[in-house]
């Protein structure tokens, strides 16, 4: 089991960037497929970006393709999610999510931990 925790949101302009962190503790962050998604009101979870387990695969959810750019670092047991180019529709908490296997990733229901969300908030 895995517990995570997100931080680095914030209120910023359009244009900027922010970088999320997720920590993970428990087991190790290396041992599960990491994924972040994001909610705005009124809408469903969407998927932003996973990372691979072992082999480093990365997929990213089409609209933030290019600005978003996801990272984990093992040695610190943390998922990172650089986003740049900020755009108000951005707007969200940005949600940390593990599974085991690298499959359907890009479905909220296919993972089995969760963190608490971090907001951002992108002004026009």
């Amino acid at each position: 089991q895995v517990q995570l925790v997100e931080s680095g949101g914030g209120l910023v302009q359009a244009g900027a960037s922010l970088r999320l962190s997720c920590a993970a503790s428990g087991r190790t962050s290396s041992s599960y497929v990491m994924g972040w998604f994001r909610q705005a009101p009124g809408k469903e979870r969407e998927f932003v970006a996973v990372f691979g387990r072992s082999d480093g695969r990365i997929s990213y959810g089409d609209s933030v393709k290019g600005r978003f750019t996801i990272s984990r670092d093992n040695a610190k047991n943390t998922v990172y999610l650089q986003m740049n180019s900020l755009k108000p529709e951005d707007t969200a908490v940005y949600y940390c999510a593990a599974k085991y296997i690298y499959y359907d990733v890009a479905l909220p229901d296919r993972y089995d931990y969760w963190g608490q969300g971090t907001r951002v908030t992108v002004s026009s």
